[in-house]
């Protein structure tokens, strides 16, 4: 069921007029327009986390405000911070984490990858501390793949991952949009799982179930990191255990 409301946005980098034509774009490509969304932005010349004072604005605006979701574009336009430090980045994330459950709202923070990250996985990609990665409760990736297509990758911390979703820029009016490609047309190769659901699915695609220490090799993880996984994956129906090991539902 969807719960539809406000969203309270804060672009960082961009200017007013380049941030509507943006929104139109976004409105554009699902056919609905901008004049019947709630969408509220934040037009302060700053906003900085590790700043009590503004923590403290942000908290009374959305207080007052009260949206269903906060988009914060990007992080590191949000504090003067080492981003490389966990010690320096885990308090800004702690932040964003009690004005989410304290609010009850959605909070939505883009950070960037690394530059030259393409070939490891995606959450190891992310520019900074470790933090980043293991702070999201649903992360979404966009990178290009090998024949330079966009491609979109989901990682959910307590739900099977979806797979990859193809995008393409489009253009509409003045404005641009990212669409899926609709095609039929199978990809040259397939693509490498990239994320631990997909790992998993890939290792279990037999009928003999496969001992933990076993699919543990073969997915290249870390032990929790496994165990966290599976649970999530035999709790959403997707994942049987048994005595001799793990294999994939309804085989």
């Amino acid at each position: 069921m969807s719960h539809p409301g406000r969203v309270l946005l804060y672009p960082a980098e961009d200017a007013l007029h380049i941030v509507r034509r943006r929104l139109e774009g976004i409105c554009a490509a699902a056919g609905v327009s901008l004049a019947a969304l709630d969408v509220q932005v934040i037009t302060a010349p700053s906003l900085r986390l590790d700043l009590e004072a503004d923590r403290a604005r942000l908290d009374e605006t959305v207080a007052r405000l009260k949206p269903r979701l906060l988009v914060l574009d990007p992080f590191v336009r949000l504090h003067r911070i080492d981003e490389n430090v966990s010690g320096d980045v885990a308090p800004l994330l702690a932040f964003l984490r009690e004005l989410q459950r304290r609010h009850a709202i959605a909070v939505v923070l883009v950070h960037h990858a690394k530059k030259g990250a393409s070939a490891i996985r995606a959450g190891q990609a992310l520019r900074g501390s470790s933090e980043f990665h293991a702070w999201g409760d649903s992360n979404l990736y966009l990178r290009r793949d090998s024949n330079d297509r966009i491609v979109l990758t989901v990682e959910h911390r307590a739900a099977a991952a979806m797979p990859g979703v193809t995008l393409e820029l489009i253009q509409r009016d003045s404005a641009l949009a990212l669409e899926p490609i609709q095609t039929d047309r199978q990809p040259d190769r397939p693509i490498e799982p990239n994320s631990v659901d997909h790992r998993i699915t890939a290792a279990l695609d037999s009928q003999q179930p496969r001992p933990f220490a076993e699919l543990r090799a073969a997915c290249r993880v870390r032990t929790t990191t496994l165990y966290a996984r599976l649970a999530a994956m035999t709790a959403a129906g997707l994942v049987v255990k048994s005595v001799d090991g793990y294999c994939l539902a309804g085989h």
